[in-house]
């Protein structure tokens, strides 16, 4: 198959959802819906911890840097998705845009890891309090949030370097509504089928790795709490993991079985899977963190008074 010249002026065309105008226009009001309420609810949250002198712990440092990360990794995809959605016009994506965005994305998704050191902070709360601050010093504090940026810049700087240096067919269709190395091996002219193994192998290390971590943190957690002799703590407790192991599972189960090999699943449904990781766990977390948290309410009260 014929290759085209891969220049910078290369550009690609987005799909989306839908090729439906009405649709888009529906489409188009919920998504600028829910990436409002994002922003809104995470700028708050990064604001209440910072200005809230109670709120500068270990646990809300490592919040503050999640909901940062939010922030961003929706504000990656949703604004071209979005002004796609309006476009009449070819929804084309410049390579180099294209290759940014996919760099950032999985630069994001990465750092996502944080979910698993703020699950090692609540059990080392919980379960060890009298080692606490030592367990979780500023040191290691920083050195968590370090490892977290590092390991997933590194990752996706390979990863972008590699998939963007391979010869693109002639079609420069991608059926997504972003950039993401799953949605562009369909247009490799190559074989890709090992590549996407070592796709798969990454993937597991970045996420499979602090999803566990985030499993046996609260596993541990439940026990001592079962332990208690309170049954309104028992139920706070199991009230608060329960769904923090929702959003973590949502967003890593989603993640993972996106980037299994492109065989194994049809490009439609991975735009459905896309959304609840890409747009569905920014929402989330904000709220899940926040809204269910009497300290935050507390600072919330205290700023706002």
């Amino acid at each position: 198959m014929k290759t085209e010249n891969q220049t910078f002026g290369t550009e690609f065309i987005l799909l989306g959802f839908f090729q439906y105008g009405q649709m888009n226009t529906v489409l188009f009001v919920t998504i600028v819906g829910l990436f409002s309420v994002t922003l809104m609810g995470n700028i708050i949250l990064i604001h209440l911890i910072r200005l809230d002198t109670p709120l500068h712990t270990p646990m809300y440092f490592l919040l503050s840097q999640l909901s940062f990360i939010d922030m961003m990794y929706i504000s990656t995809t949703v604004p071209k998705m979005a002004a796609n959605f309006l476009s009449n016009n070819s929804k084309t994506i410049a390579f180099f845009g294209c290759e940014i965005q996919t760099f950032l994305f999985l630069t994001l998704g990465g750092s996502e890891a944080l979910l698993g050191f703020m699950s090692y902070d609540r059990h080392v709360a919980i379960c060890h309090p009298s080692h606490y601050p030592v367990l979780m010093s500023k040191t290691i504090c920083l050195s968590m949030v370090t490892c977290a940026w590092a390991s997933s810049s590194i990752n996706a700087l390979i990863h972008t370097l590699y998939v963007f240096q391979l010869p693109f067919c002639t079609s420069r269709i991608i059926n997504h509504f972003f950039c993401e190395v799953p949605s562009l091996m369909p247009l490799v002219c190559q074989d890709t089928s090992q590549y996407e193994y070592t796709v798969l192998f990454s993937g597991l290390v970045i996420l499979l790795l602090p999803f566990m971590a985030v499993l046996a943190s609260y596993a541990q957690v439940l026990i001592v709490v079962y332990q208690m002799s309170s049954g309104k703590g028992q139920t706070k407790a199991i009230s608060t993991c329960s769904s923090h192991l929702i959003v973590a599972s949502l967003f890593y189960g989603t993640t993972l079985s996106t980037y299994t090999p492109h065989s194994l699943h049809y490009p439609e449904e991975d735009k459905v899977v896309a959304v609840f990781y890409s747009i569905i766990t920014p929402l989330l977390n904000p709220f899940i963190y926040s809204l269910r948290n009497k300290e935050v309410m507390g600072a919330m009260r205290r700023v706002l008074g």
